[in-house]
């Protein structure tokens, strides 16, 4: 079988899968459409996807790596720093020397990235339940444990 067939082949298989039964495809719709439902609350703030997702990572790990931060937020680092950049002019984040390596830069959130990580909080809390409409406890936690071990199964990172 030739690459081509091969190619084809896995076309096929889609196919007869179908988009409803594909993971990824089903993911991505998901987080499209909680991004979606974020869309004019980040607006309110003056913030991108990508910013948010910042701002979240931060209120959990503050004081990151930059290379952290991207891994976390899911953003690939060019854009982060464009991101970043728009965050720290705005006084929403810190950056900060890493100590132990003055190559490396740690990113900490201000007080005011903190209170508009609280403003933005309520909504991505609402969207995320609404995911879950209808979903019991045990189907949720089964599910996240899923999600878990499939990241586990094919991160680059100890993290």
């Amino acid at each position: 079988m030739t690459s081509a067939d091969t190619a084809l082949d896995q076309t096929h298989e889609l196919g007869d899968m179908g988009l409803d039964n594909f993971a990824p495809y089903l993911m991505n719709r998901i987080m499209g459409r909680y991004n979606a439902a974020l869309q004019e609350e980040m607006a309110k703030l003056g913030l991108t996807t990508p910013q948010m997702r910042s701002l979240a990572v931060l209120s959990v790990r503050d004081g990151i790596l930059i290379r952290e931060l991207a891994v976390y937020a899911v953003v690939q680092q060019s854009t982060l720093s464009r991101g970043l950049d728009a965050l720290s002019q705005s006084g929403l984040i810190l950056r900060e020397p890493d100590p132990d390596d003055s190559r490396a830069t740690r990113i900490f959130l201000t007080d005011a990235g903190r209170a508009a990580y609280r403003q933005l909080w309520p909504h991505m809390s609402e969207a995320y339940q609404a995911m879950f409409a209808g979903v019991s406890d045990s189907e949720k936690n089964a599910f996240v444990g899923t999600l878990q071990k499939m990241l586990k199964n094919i991160r680059k990172h100890d993290f």
